[in-house]
């Protein structure tokens, strides 16, 4: 006759729990709604640049709900932002040339 111990029933358990949970997770997919908003016509490169750049991480919705008017300074700092906080891989020629863009455009 044999006897489970304590210790290896919970374990027996606990590795039947998770192999249970694995099996049951099911991916999920999720259905975006299509890009409605587009970057204004301007100057070039920066147009391009932005194209380019900036809608690989977000919308250009993001872009129109910034304050309006807000001038070359902030756009600037935007930009940066992008680079340095969520770590953009924006190349500074890049950069400079959204910036310009932005704070003409926007």
């Amino acid at each position: 006759m044999t006897t489970c111990r304590p210790r290896t029933f919970g374990a027996v358990f606990i590795l039947a729990f998770a192999l249970a949970g694995t099996a049951l997770a099911a991916p999920k997919t999720y259905k975006l709604p299509d890009e409605t908003a587009t970057l204004k016509p301007g100057s070039e490169p920066g147009f391009e640049a932005a194209k380019n750049n900036c809608t690989a991480c977000h919308s250009v919705d993001y872009i129109n709900y910034q304050p309006s008017r807000k001038g070359q300074a902030f756009w600037d700092a935007e930009v940066q932002k992008m680079i340095k906080v969520y770590k953009a891989p924006i190349d500074e020629k890049d950069a400079k040339a959204i910036a310009e863009y932005l704070g003409q455009t926007y």
